[in-house]
């Protein structure tokens, strides 16, 4: 008698990867209607992948909490210090770390031009370009690397034979959508098919200490493509991201389990690949030989970095009879409550009128610092006044149009002295131990002193 295949079949919603028994209309975890489709799983017996004992990095083992060594592995530093940053340091030893970002961002670049500088054995697998392909964006990136090997393979048990004869120090895959699994009887790029093949990734960095790196694709809604529950298996999420109109790309860290997700990495993209950006204060600022109302600067962090951002404000008489309020880059609902307050408290009547609001360099910002700045920037718009091009803003407004203090405001201050700007305007609450810097701080209480300095 032959052995009979059991089939199983289940049913996962496409939005959020909630697993259902049987069919339903609506997914009560996410709430999206038509999302959830059945799908084929049949796991033959698994003959797991082995490394040889010469190779093996980490046996694991109970051990008693107070034998284990805390001192922590040396990161494995990449010649990018914007993706070391980022990270909070470097690679750990055994990471995963999963990228994601829009098509065409530039995730792919970014990945083999890190690969192509690093001094590590790196695997590189494709599973959307040939190696034709790949060797002819390295050629324009970095043509000379002696460490970087590419394949071209879906299939999981042929990538894992190739690691185990090439032994890398850094596994590169581009990405997890293309992979496919014979354990799991369905398309590359289902949920379980994602979902299996991301386990046997996990399972391989932490057997052998091999940091692996998961290029993933994003929905429309700009969340990563797959179940929300490959994110809390990977130890680090990364988005890679920006507008493809415009030359600037930030990765910044969703999910970091090494190190802050606060950190900020900017790059230009550039015909020879990405450049980091040490400086996007001087780069995020237009140069204008002229003065021009609607404009305001504004100090503000991202992670550990200052910053010093251009505000950029627009406000007309409404032609069509309601009057528009769009933002970019900033909270449109907070803008409207700024515009609620100059109106309660300053007695500003911008009821009727159009406002726009634009940050420059395609960046969003939801630093609350930047609020004196916007309504700064409104003001200088609606009275058509320019503001002096060496001002700068950095304080938050309250509903009842106090000015209210920031975290590190020492350092925005010495951010803004660095880049030759010669008043800083901040509240009077924050307390400021600097003495005998060369840029002048201007204390304000309330919107209505705001006011009296534009106007």
């Amino acid at each position: 008698m032959g052995i009979k295949t059991i089939v199983k079949t289940t049913f996962f919603c496409q939005s959020c990867g909630t697993q259902y028994n049987k069919w339903q209309g609506q997914c009560t975890a996410c709430k999206e209607w038509n999302t959830i489709v059945e799908e084929i799983i049949q796991k033959p017996e698994k003959s797991d992948w082995k490394l040889p004992t010469a190779t093996s990095k980490r046996v694991s083992k109970p051990l008693k909490i107070s034998d284990i060594d805390s001192s922590e592995d040396a990161r494995l530093k990449t010649s990018d210090n914007e993706f070391n940053r980022v990270l909070g340091g470097g690679i750990v030893p055994g990471t995963v770390i999963l990228l994601g970002g829009e098509p065409g961002i530039g995730k792919s670049t970014l990945m083999l031009q890190i690969s192509l500088k690093l001094p590590y054995k790196t695997l590189y697998v494709s599973g959307e370009e040939s190696q034709k392909q790949i060797k002819m964006r390295a050629e324009r990136i970095h043509p000379n690397s002696e460490n970087c090997y590419i394949l071209t393979e879906t299939k999981t048990q042929n990538i894992f034979k190739q690691i185990e004869n090439l032994e890398p120090d850094i596994v590169i895959i581009d990405s997890i959508q293309t992979l496919h699994s014979d354990y799991i009887e369905s398309s590359s790029g289902s949920i379980s098919q994602i979902k299996e093949c991301a386990a046997e990734f996990i399972k391989f960095a932490k057997e052998t200490a091999t940091p692996v790196i998961l290029i993933g694709h994003i929905t429309k809604d700009g969340n990563i493509a797959g179940p929300k529950i490959l994110e809390h298996m990977v130890d680090t999420v990364l988005q890679f991201e920006g507008d493809r109109n415009h030359v600037f790309r930030i990765l910044r860290a969703q999910k970091n389990r090494f190190g802050s997700t606060n950190e900020l990495g900017i790059y230009e993209m550039q015909g020879t690949g990405l450049r980091e950006v040490t400086n996007p204060s001087e780069i995020l600022i237009s140069k204008k030989d002229e003065e021009l109302s609607g404009n305001a600067i504004a100090a503000t962090l991202e992670g550990m970095r200052p910053l010093m951002i251009e505000v950029q404000a627009l406000v007309s008489t409404a032609v069509y009879g309601t009057p528009q309020r769009s933002a970019t880059g900033f909270n449109a609902k907070r803008l409207n409550m700024l515009l609620a307050v100059l109106e309660k408290r300053a007695g500003f009547r911008l009821g009727a009128k159009d406002v726009f609001l634009n940050i420059t360099g395609g960046i969003t910002v939801d630093d609350p610092a930047i609020d004196l700045a916007v309504v700064a920037a409104i003001l200088s718009s609606n009275e058509d006044v320019a503001l002096q091009k060496d001002y700068c803003f950095a304080a938050e407004v309250g509903l009842s149009g106090e000015i209210r203090p920031v975290h590190r405001v020492e350092q925005r201050i010495l951010e803004a002295a660095k880049l030759g700007f010669s008043t800083i305007f901040v509240s009077k609450y924050n307390k400021i131990s600097l003495k005998n810097t060369a840029i002048k701080i201007q204390l304000l209480s309330k919107i209505e002193d705001l006011v009296g300095i534009v106007v």
